[in-house]
């Protein structure tokens, strides 16, 4: 993997809430991102338009990182990544509007886990960074 700083991005501002809430804590992308998005590596978690300004909801930290074939999703790399969705066909379909093309069952995904970092706060405590 190559140094620098990265992001998850997410296009719609429909995670944003899913995301802030922590209902979603993995990201399911099309092909092997394995030599991207390594276990234990910090990222900006972000929301916007390829090429156009984009928010930081938070920073996080990659749990995991599983390439699989679509067919092999769990129920619980689904639900982590969409909270509204509990079948590999849902995933699928979503894929296909995403990346504007046919998926089929053997192609290739990885699974992004990760989980939000908190920020300390002044006692010392970890406190979620203010939404407004």
């Amino acid at each position: 993997m190559a140094s620098g700083l990265y992001a998850l991005n997410f296009y719609s501002p429909l995670f944003v809430d899913q995301l802030r809430r922590g209902r979603k804590t993995a990201t399911i992308r099309l092909g092997d991102k394995s030599a991207k998005y390594e276990r234990s590596q910090v990222v900006w978690v972000t929301v916007g338009s390829r090429h156009s300004r984009r928010e930081r909801i938070f920073s996080a930290i990659i749990d995991e990182v599983e390439v699989k074939r679509l067919s092999e999703l769990s129920p619980r790399d689904i639900e982590r990544d969409n909270p509204e969705f509990r079948r590999v066909e849902e995933t699928r379909r979503f894929l296909e509007q995403i990346y504007d093309r046919p998926i089929e069952p053997d192609h290739l995904v990885t699974v992004v886990h990760f989980s939000q970092v908190v920020e300390p706060g002044p006692s010392g405590f970890g406190v979620v960074p203010s939404t407004n």
